[in-house]
């Protein structure tokens, strides 16, 4: 007897977990309801265009693929392009004409990681989508608009998968539980409400991740004398090799944490909001929820004493909006930085409520006519923009006229600090003052 030579059942090669659960239909699907109407409408016409599907880890770009496959009743090849060439190009195309000649099938080549080609490979396949022979099917984690030529990417139609919401994984870890066929219902696994919680949040948005860790865990667990195993937090986090950071993203620590995070950049300490910006990030907060309260702090706690800090948080939002998660952190870290030790000044933020406080205390008191639009020959009869200086007309353009309301004309709002920028607006708003009592 050879070592080797037993094909018995005990030698069954079991799938993971996340390939057993991979659903089987578009109505089994979770997430990608913007664009699973389109696919469903696409499939029932059997006219499929070739497909580039661009999304995080996870969020089901293959799981799409087969299931348009056999919804199509097409032939598919799966293709990494990692590990295959222009060669192997061919050979798939060759097989494809096959498939069509002999079988009567389509065929829909998968191609995983497809920004990994390099042009050479990516005009391999230009003729054979364009004349119909084959149906591409593209997955990536890269932008196309970058990763992809513009031959090929002209010929496809881009489809954006999102990353999967925690509610959504929350539920694929209950199927997966409950499911006697593919899953673990055999196990009589009891998850608790922090365990499901804490693998949602950290599996951020990948399902493939979500039901590793769950897998993981479950052979960490052993029955009780009743036969039910609990998972718990700290048993899901030992599967994820990661700590529970103490933050409810919808209680009053997510609050806290995001206060400590503003008051340590309006007090200059960039090492503060470091940890606290870490913190948020760990435990799975949005990082364009950050990236919006930098946004206003720049305005409302830096302002004119460095403009550019403004401009600065804006960059920071679009980027991490554009490189998304995990890497979003290293911008939001760059923003954090440079806002914390930025010179500060509330004066604007200050000058504003002053202001809407006299306009809630006054009402709508009227417009000087002087400054008021005339359109009409109605309107400069009665005086609209009768006696305005335009100050282009005037040296330095400074002119002496009240803007205000009548009212109001000695009160004042805008106080400059001597930080920064904002030292230079003062000194110049002071010189306008000298020059305007001069006139």
């Amino acid at each position: 007897m050879e070592l080797f030579n037993d094909t018995g059942k005990h030698n069954k090669i079991i799938p993971p977990l996340a390939e057993r659960m991979r659903p089987k239909s578009l109505k089994d699907m979770l997430g990608q309801r913007h664009i699973t109407g389109l696919l469903r409408r696409l499939i029932e016409k059997k006219e499929l265009p070739s497909l580039i599907l661009w999304g995080p880890s996870g969020s089901g770009k293959t799981t799409l693929a087969f299931i348009i496959a056999e919804a199509v009743g097409a032939h598919i090849t799966s293709f990494s392009a990692v590990l295959s060439g222009v060669k192997e190009i061919r050979e798939v195309f060759n097989e494809a004409q096959h498939q069509l000649r002999f079988g009567g099938k389509r065929t829909i080549l998968f191609v995983d990681e497809i920004h990994r080609f390099n042009k050479a490979q990516q005009d391999a396949f230009l003729h054979h989508v364009e004349d119909g022979r084959v149906t591409l099917i593209g997955a990536t984690t890269e932008n196309p608009s970058f990763a992809l030529n513009a031959p090929l990417l002209s010929r496809c139609k881009v489809l954006v998968l999102e990353e999967l919401s925690e509610d959504d994984l929350k539920t694929i870890i209950k199927k997966a539980l409950a499911d006697k066929e593919r899953g673990l219902a055999d196990l009589k696994i009891e998850i608790t409400k922090d365990a499901i919680g804490f693998i949602a949040a950290y599996s951020h948005g990948d399902a493939r991740c979500a039901l590793n860790t769950l897998e993981v865990a479950s052979t960490l667990l052993s029955p009780d004398k009743d036969g039910r195993r609990i998972l718990t937090l700290e048993i899901s986090e030992e599967a994820m090799q990661k700590r529970a950071i103490l933050y409810d993203k919808d209680g009053d620590e997510h609050y806290n944490v995001i206060s400590a995070f503003i008051k340590s950049m309006r007090g200059t300490d960039p090492d503060a909001a470091l940890y606290w910006l870490a913190r948020m990030l760990d435990a799975g907060e949005d990082p364009l929820f950050i990236a919006r309260r930098m946004v206003i702090f720049a305005s409302e706690d830096i302002g004119n004493a460095d403009p550019m800090a403004l401009q600065l948080a804006i960059s920071v939002k679009d980027a991490v909006d554009f490189v998304g998660m995990p890497e979003g952190w290293i911008p939001l870290a760059h923003g954090a930085t440079y806002l914390a030790s930025a010179q500060k000044s509330n004066a604007s933020y200050l000058a504003y409520l002053e202001a809407v406080e006299d306009v809630r205390k006054n009402g709508a008191l009227p417009v000087p006519l002087h400054i008021r639009n005339a359109p009409t020959k109605l309107m400069k009869r009665l005086g609209y923009g009768k006696g305005y200086k335009y100050p282009h007309n005037y040296d330095d353009s400074i002119v002496e006229q009240t803007y205000m309301p009548e009212k109001l004309k000695r009160r004042g709002y805008y106080r400059p600090s001597d930080r920064g920028s904002e030292s230079e607006i003062k000194k110049r708003l002071e010189e306008i003052k000298k020059k305007k009592r001069g006139l």
